[in-house]
């Protein structure tokens, strides 16, 4: 007799008929990179690279969603509104599929389309799938300024004071200070105050913590678009 039984490997890779996550050629499956590995993976970067790309892309799908909808309720009353939600329904689809498309190539994330042609007025104001592509381009938006955002900070910062060494000795050489200034005043009873990173144990705590800011990135990345899968299979997939 066989077992029907899933294996502990199945459950781990938590697989889904209708969303899938695969990684490198068609037909293969690469595991995704270690805590150590993630920094320098392209795994990462095609992560990174789909937070930032989604800002433009939820801007213009925000844009279009808000519009038409307060067109097309704003017209009820004369019927012009019914087509031009309609529109907006189809337009919504068209959205979806792209966002498909994004996620299937930055994130690996293969979901199943919606089923169904829709033809007609009354069909396609009557298509949950659209109103659904609808409700993902007004939900998603605030999220993807905050995983923009977030993103870009991380990751820069992160580098740039990771990479502290490489070029501290530009503050004494074209600045004339001893180090990187973190602060310079004076108070008003006259005591001045400064403080610079220009000791080499300063100098290498501080691309210590950038250091940690490069390797928790990923992991940071990684869950913001967690977030997005989550949205892509719950409103874009059949």
């Amino acid at each position: 007799m066989t077992s029907t039984t899933p294996s502990y490997a199945d459950l781990h890779r938590g697989t889904d008929r209708n969303a899938q996550e695969s990684w490198g050629a068609p037909g293969t499956r690469r595991s995704r990179p270690g805590f150590w590995r993630a920094p320098f993976a392209s795994l990462t970067y095609r992560e990174v690279g789909h937070t930032l790309t989604s800002l433009p892309v939820a801007i213009a799908g925000f844009t279009f969603a808000v519009t038409m909808v307060a067109l097309g309720l704003g017209t009820l009353v004369v019927w012009v509104g019914l087509p031009v939600l309609a529109a907006a329904l189809a337009g919504a689809r068209g959205l979806g599929a792209a966002e498909r498309g994004r996620a299937r190539s930055l994130l690996g994330l293969d979901v199943t389309a919606p089923g169904g042609r829709v033809t007609g007025l009354r069909g396609r104001l009557a298509d949950a799938a659209g109103w659904k592509a609808l409700l993902f381009q007004v939900v998603m938006f605030p999220w993807r300024v905050l995983s923009f955002v977030l993103s870009v900070t991380f990751l820069v910062t992160g580098w740039v004071v990771a990479l502290f060494p490489a070029y501290s000795w530009v503050f004494h050489r074209y600045l004339d200070w001893p180090g990187y200034r973190l602060y310079d005043f004076t108070t008003d009873a006259g005591v001045h105050h400064a403080f610079y990173i220009e000791s080499p144990a300063q100098t290498a705590a501080v691309s210590a913590v950038g250091l940690v800011l490069v390797f928790l990135t990923p992991q940071l990345v990684r869950g913001l678009t967690n977030v997005d899968r989550l949205a892509i299979r719950s409103l874009l997939s059949k």
